[in-house]
């Protein structure tokens, strides 16, 4: 069953992770699971995530990068159930993203993910304005 925005806003706020979707320079999708918080902005739904401490090859992610050269951007939240298919779901959130300093949104990562409690990310921060929510729920 389709879902209508609230709905989508709802069941992605149920999610503890997402996949992130930015172009890169040769017009493939690059896809990147992600931690998030979502907030209220200033003209509407606004989506934050921390680059954190794990570990990475690079602090020069292809994320960032790929943000900074075309801000389109496409954000997956789903739950799966091999056992339960009447709770499957997914939603789709497209926008523009912008790169921010450290800390933009820190509270709300803190709140939502105990581990940034004791180790608050420390790297930029990826905001979305969310403009366009989709979804499917097999509950309706």
């Amino acid at each position: 069953m389709r879902l209508e925005p609230d709905q989508c806003r709802r069941y992605a706020a149920t999610a503890r992770f997402a996949v992130l979707a930015t172009l890169g320079p040769n017009g493939a999708a690059d896809l990147v699971p992600i931690t998030f918080a979502l907030l209220a902005g200033s003209s509407g739904d606004l989506l934050v995530s921390a680059v954190d401490h794990k570990p990475k090859s690079t602090t020069r992610l292809a994320r960032l990068a790929n943000i900074e050269r075309r801000p389109s951007v496409t954000v997956l939240f789903d739950h799966r159930d091999d056992g339960d298919w009447e709770t499957l779901w997914w939603v789709r959130a497209r926008g523009l993203a912008t790169v921010r300093p450290a800390g933009f949104g820190g509270d709300a990562l803190q709140a939502r993910y105990p581990q940034y409690r004791s180790n608050p990310p420390q790297g930029p921060v990826v905001a979305i304005e969310i403009t366009t929510w989709q979804g499917w729920s097999a509950a309706g």
